[in-house]
């Protein structure tokens, strides 16, 4: 699948999953805006995407931060005139018990993957409306599907964003909008890899055990998701040609959540 003469603003993405998937569209020969939340890890990315023989920008953007958000967008479009594809893939981890959890936590929790998914699609829709056409992949989690201890927000705001493709998919679907949600299990990121040791403290095992036993037990084959993993389903939902996939969902964990 090609993305020739498409632009793609990726949120999140100066690293692990956000970094794969803006790889992988520069490859498929997407134009694409790194937004991170600084701009120099973002431009690192930017020069790999160069190197790839597709063109980039850096932006930064909190996507918490509603002003930088609507700014960062605009500034995607006066530099390519357009915005194809959005992939709302910012986030956070934070475990604890629920009663451990800080009100400020949760509320960050919340800004961060829902919030942020609202604001840069609020930003982004009135472009795609304007040319009749534009990809929204929000980035959900096994987690947008079923639960685990210790991730109350994480859980609840991975649930808020399948709910939120589903609306945009129903509204925006006649205007030639599609919405969709990538539903990885857990993959090898720096996200993933500050859980290990903080799961280990909280539940009392080790370390291995975490990965073993809780992160990987019910894969069919004991093994992570793989980055690429992740970012040729990307791939999928941003070149997809018709609505026929549009407000679903997709879950990439080797087999830990079926349906």
């Amino acid at each position: 699948m090609k993305l020739e003469d498409k632009v793609a603003l990726v949120t999140g993405a100066a690293s692990g999953i956000g970094r794969a998937i803006a790889l992988r569209y520069a490859a498929a020969g997407a134009r694409v805006a790194v937004a991170d939340l600084q701009r120099d890890p973002a431009q690192a990315v930017v020069e790999e995407v160069r190197a790839a023989g597709s063109n980039g920008m850096a932006v930064a953007m909190d996507v918490t931060d509603e002003a930088g958000v609507n700014e960062g967008v605009e500034a995607t479009v006066r530099a390519y005139g357009r915005i194809d594809v959005l992939v709302s893939n910012a986030g956070i981890q934070i475990v604890h018990p629920l009663e451990d959890f800080s009100y400020a936590e949760w509320k960050r929790m919340m800004a961060i993957h829902v919030d942020g998914a609202f604001l840069t699609t609020r930003a982004c829709l009135p472009h795609m409306y304007a040319q009749g056409s534009g990809s929204l992949i929000y980035m959900g989690s096994v987690h947008s599907k079923e639960a685990s201890v210790l991730k109350a927000p994480y859980v609840a705001a991975k649930h808020a964003l399948i709910g939120l493709a589903r609306t945009i998919a129903k509204e925006g679907g006649k205007r030639g909008i599609r919405a969709n949600v990538i539903c990885p299990g857990f993959v090898r990121t720096p996200l993933v890899e500050k859980q290990i040791p903080e799961q280990a403290r909280t539940l009392g095992i080790s370390e291995a055990e975490v990965i073993r036993n809780v992160m990987l037990k019910e894969t069919v084959d004991g093994e992570f998701t793989t980055l690429d993993d992740v970012a040729e389903i990307a791939l999928v939902f941003a070149a997809f040609p018709t609505n026929a996939l549009t407000g679903q969902s997709l879950i990439v964990s080797h087999g830990w959540h079926m349906e």
